[in-house]
């Protein structure tokens, strides 16, 4: 499975913040929006991540990441000369998804939960279809809104209704099997004048392969796309580290742990921040991973 992450557009509801820098560069608390959605990625165990960017900023990233070898995956970059909709990411990633699935994540997005690797990991076995992510809001008209049958089964998908038959709106995760490139190119834009990624899941509904993975009691979703709901963010973020203790989003940490770099290339990355939570949490994995199980 391949990974692809959208970062770009104009961030225009972040401004002035963001004239001068890519929104998904912006910190959420202690680390780069960016490092959110690049945790998801690699929480489902994908190794080959595609950034796309606007052009101004996707030197900034490739900055950041370089190749992505120091945490064992492999990254590369694409420029998005101009915002057309979320399904563009297929369009333009054609050649590095190759007929793989891929799973796509926007770069705003932040996503927490004790079973997340669980929850990417059912989604990812699904070898044909769809997966959509859905969580539980109270203001579903904001959202794209998908509603379900008596058993259960996803059955029918909105673009902010007026009245949602539901509550469950549908987040900026995606998994889509290795024909998502060849639907995403015949769509055409809507009255706003993009492709939309509902007429695009719509596709798999009405085939009846899409899958739906309700994000429950115990998962966070934030959309951090304006002033208040970065804030939001961040005080999330703040709060669940220094009451637990841990890091969200230690990208070498979760490389460590998932095998994708040794103990001594976590341990180098670990010194080298040290006057940091973020550089402690990388040491901490190591010494926990190292302690004798009683």
């Amino acid at each position: 499975m391949k990974g692809i992450i959208l970062a770009g557009g104009t961030g225009t509801r972040l401004h002035p913040a963001t004239l001068a820098i890519n929104k998904q560069l912006l910190p959420i608390y202690d680390k780069p929006m960016i490092y959110y959605p690049m945790s998801v990625l690699m929480l489902a165990g994908i190794h080959d991540i595609l950034i796309i960017a606007s052009p101004d900023y996707v030197d900034n990233y490739r900055r950041l990441f370089e190749d992505g070898s120091s945490l064992g995956i492999r990254v590369a970059y694409m420029v998005q000369p101009k915002p057309e909709g979320l399904p563009q990411a297929f369009t333009l990633g054609r050649e590095f998804i190759g007929g793989d699935s891929v799973m796509l994540v926007l770069g705003d997005n932040l996503f927490f939960g004790a079973n997340m690797t669980e929850l990417l990991a059912r989604a990812s076995s699904r070898r044909r279809g769809a997966t959509i992510f859905s969580y539980r809001v109270d203001d579903p008209s904001r959202y794209g809104v998908v509603d379900f049958d008596e058993s259960g089964n996803a059955v029918g998908l909105e673009e902010k209704p007026l009245h949602p038959r539901s509550n469950q709106a549908v987040t900026g995760l995606y998994v889509f099997d290795g024909t998502v490139a060849d639907r995403a190119a015949s769509l055409r834009p809507s009255a706003r004048g993009e492709l939309e990624i509902t007429d695009l899941i719509r596709e798999y509904l009405l085939e009846g392969s899409l899958a739906v993975e309700l994000m429950g009691r115990g998962f966070a979703w934030l959309d951090t796309g304006t002033h208040d709901s970065l804030l939001e963010a961040g005080e999330f973020v703040r709060t669940i580290q220094k009451r637990q203790g841990i890091q969200i989003a230690c990208l070498e940490e979760i490389a460590y742990r998932q095998g994708f770099i040794t103990a001594d290339q976590a341990r180098s990355r670990g010194r080298a921040l040290a006057k940091t939570a973020y550089g402690q949490a990388i040491l901490t994995a190591l010494e926990q991973r190292a302690r004798p199980r009683m």
